[in-house]
Formats: structure tokens, C-alpha cells, sequence
């Protein structure tokens, strides 16, 4: 919580001492429309995930055992992914996104957020001394996520959609895969069937993009149809 308060506090500063602004301008507040942003973020991601998983257990025709439904694991998941997912956001899709969205113009300062974002998770998931192939998979997986986000943080001037993208994601995850601190919290893996390469390789490439791929179409879609409100371009931009 101390952490959160000190990314909050630096954001404003930067914010204040290079934009003239304060932390409204990245939609820290919640209002109706905030909060409608990030339950469609949400929902749109636990979907795709579900989707994914489902493809993953046809594919390789995995067994799952039910864990169990225990509320205080699931509630103490919640509280620490969205702590986590709202810290990451805040750095990488928060006041200097923001900021680098006025000074560069939004494409970008999308690309650097993202490429920041997937080099992060390098170094998140302790890879440094994995071979570059592996390296640059998360970079490219992560990256991508990152960029997908932060065009949504764009697009909705506000850190909420993204949000709800991000904690839907991990939480979902972590109900049905081994993560630390909390996995398999709903259902745990017994047994599959793993495919030969490269099949494995190229299946690997799909479960990475599958859930952004899917979340930039209909995120667009949903922009074009006027669900999701697009924010005033010219005063982002300039």
C-alpha cells in the first residue's frame, strides 16, 4: 500500500511539474463511465481466457480436477493481482504515458511503453539468464500486451479499462494454472498430452497472442460502435 502511495504521489509531481495537471488526467478518480470501463475490461478478458483454456484442454486433451471453492484465497488473489495489476499500470500506462503521449504523440509513446512493459516481465519472471530466443518470446508476448493496454489507456484517457484487462487476466490464470503466490485456485491440472515440435512452438505463440489479438478486435469494435467512449483526441494529443 506504501508503494501504491508513493506511485501516486510521484505521478502527480510529474504530472504537476511537466503537464500542468493533476492525477485526473489519467482517470485515477472513478467515475460511472471509469468504472463501466474497467467491468467491460474485465468480463472482455475472463472470456478469452476461458476460450483459450478451453482450446488449450481440447488440444492437449488435459484433465482438470476442481480444487475446490475457498473465498478467502480467491479474495486474497483478488486483493493482491489487483494491487499488483494497479501498481504495473500506474507505471507503464499512467503519468509518463501520459506525458509521453503530449510530448512524442501517441504512436510512439505506445511503442515505448510497451517495449519498456515486455523487458520489464524479463526480468518480473527472472529470465535474465535464459537463452535469447526464450528472452525474446516474453518480450514479444508481454510487449504486445503492453501496447494493446496502453492504446486502450489512449483511447479512454483513463488507467480503468487497461485495469480491468490486466487483474482479469492474471486472476483468471491463476484459478486454473501453478503461480506464485496463488494458482490452481479453482482447478489444478492432473494430466495432458503434450504436442511434438514444432507444433508445441507454434501453439506456444498462439496461447501468448490469442487473449490480446482477440481483446484489440473487439476493443476496436466496441470503439467504433460507441460502447466504449474514445476520448477527445486533440486535447490528448496536443
Amino acid at each position: 500500500m506504501i508503494g501504491l502511495l508513493v506511485i501516486l504521489l510521484i505521478s502527480w509531481g510529474l504530472l504537476f511539474l511537466i503537464e500542468k495537471k493533476n492525477l485526473n488526467a489519467i482517470g485515477i478518480f472513478p467515475g460511472k463511465n471509469h468504472l463501466v470501463q474497467f467491468a467491460i475490461g474485465l468480463v472482455m478478458i475472463v472470456v478469452f481466457c476461458l476460450m483459450l483454456i478451453f482450446i488449450e484442454t481440447q488440444l492437449k486433451s488435459i484433465k482438470w480436477q476442481f480444487s475446490g471453492f475457498r473465498i478467502r484465497p480467491l479474495v486474497d488473489a483478488f486483493v493482491y493481482h489487483l494491487r499488483s495489476a494497479l501498481t504495473e499500470d500506474l507505471i507503464f500506462r499512467g503519468a509518463i504515458l501520459y506525458i509521453l503521449i503530449h510530448r512524442l504523440g501517441p504512436k510512439w509513446a505506445i511503442l515505448i511503453s510497451a517495449v519498456f512493459f515486455g523487458v520489464y516481465h524479463v526480468f518480473s519472471y527472472g529470465m535474465t539468464n535464459e537463452r535469447w530466443v526464450l528472452i525474446g518470446y516474453v518480450i514479444l508476448i508481454t510487449g504486445f500486451t503492453g501496447y494493446v493496454w496502453a492504446y486502450a489507456f489512449y483511447k479512454t484517457k483513463s488507467i480503468y479499462l487497461g485495469l480491468g484487462l490486466h487483474l482479469g487476466y492474471n486472476l483468471l490464470m491463476s484459478c486454473f494454472y501453478e503461480s506464485q503466490p496463488y494458482g490452481e485456485l479453482l482447478f489444478a491440472e492432473i494430466s495432458r498430452v503434450d504436442l511434438g515440435e514444432p507444433a508445441e512452438s507454434f501453439y506456444a505463440f498462439f496461447r501468448g497472442l490469442f487473449p490480446t489479438v482477440m481483446t484489440l478486435i473487439l476493443l476496436n469494435l466496441m470503439l467504433r460502435k460507441g460502447i466504449i467512449r474514445v476520448s477527445d483526441k486533440k486535447r490528448d494529443i496536443e
